[in-house]
């Protein structure tokens, strides 16, 4: 089972399922993620939930570390701040999540949120901390 799958597998019965958040790629140093644009993320007036959209951040980025992390580890999310810049336009968001520090027990990932037509709705950050399982 690739990462991919193994995230996916690991996310049903979660609000990211229920969200309709999938990841579809991951890297080295990078994970990317989608989610609908639907009645599940949508505010009154029909727009992107800005809460959704910090959804989709915090699970693109804190998966990120989550797949680095040592054997008898978990993550834990410590912080996450975003700005939403623009309207997201179609049916759905990606976000794709990048690595600014990756230390052995804090781990900061920049989130960049586009929407269908690759316009950029939303910058997030995301810091994690890696403990041991049980801490």
């Amino acid at each position: 089972m690739n990462d991919v799958e193994r995230l996916n597998e690991q996310c049903r019965d979660t609000l990211t399922e229920s969200l309709g958040i999938v990841f579809t790629g991951a890297g080295d140093h990078w994970l990317e993620a989608r989610m609908p644009i639907d009645s599940r993320t949508r505010r009154p007036g029909n727009l992107l939930h800005g809460g959704a959209i910090m959804a989709l951040a915090e699970t693109v980025g804190s998966g990120l570390p989550f797949l680095h992390a040592p054997e008898g580890c978990e993550v834990y999310g410590v912080e996450i701040n975003g700005n939403h810049l623009r309207r997201a336009r179609g049916s759905f968001v990606t976000g794709r999540a990048e690595f600014i520090h990756a230390g052995k027990r804090a781990q900061v990932v920049s989130v960049r949120v586009t929407d269908e037509f690759n316009a950029l709705v939303s910058v997030c950050r995301v810091t994690s901390m890696i403990l041991p399982a049980g801490e």
